[in-house]
């Protein structure tokens, strides 16, 4: 806010090419090497410490604004820069996050890999310990070898997606 109140009166300040210079109660106009006094060529009639003085004060006046103009230069930049410097770091957050939503995902993939080994390993342990004993009929024993071949394309599919 407070640099477009500056451009707004750099802009104001800038609009007449002319310096005004007041010398008492007149106001003089400096174009180039002539001097105006109510848009009449006084330039002549003037004598030459009062032309070497409104020079000088346009002179002034003018470095005044090419120092405004400057500072406008100067926060444009700034604001550019700020702008550019904001992006970047907008840029590097969605880089973070994007790395943080991988490392989420390669987490849960080792998880779910973890747990299917284990329900496999389970599965296994039951069905010899099962087997040993001798409960399994040869129908639980085809469900079983199924159930562990349905576990066993689980795991392998985990470890694929890994």
């Amino acid at each position: 806010m407070k640099n477009y109140i500056i451009l707004l009166l750099l802009a104001f300040s800038l609009t007449g090419f002319a310096q005004e210079v007041k010398k008492g109660e007149k106001t003089y106009e400096v174009k180039k090497e002539k001097i105006f006094l109510n848009g009449e060529d006084v330039t002549t009639t003037l004598s030459v410490e009062e032309k070497e003085v409104i020079f000088k004060e346009a002179a002034v006046i003018s470095e005044k604004l090419k120092k405004a103009e400057n500072a406008k230069k100067a926060a444009e930049k700034l604001e550019k820069e700020k702008k550019k410097a904001e992006k970047t770091q907008k840029k590097a957050e969605k880089a973070q996050k994007k790395a943080e939503k991988a490392l989420k995902k390669k987490e849960k993939l080792q998880k779910n890999y973890k747990k299917a080994q284990d329900n496999l390993k389970k599965a296994q342990k039951k069905y010899e310990k099962l087997k040993k004993k001798g409960k399994l009929s040869p129908e639980d024993e085809g469900k079983w070898l199924e159930k562990i071949e349905k576990l066993t394309k689980k795991v392998d599919k985990a470890k694929g997606k890994l």
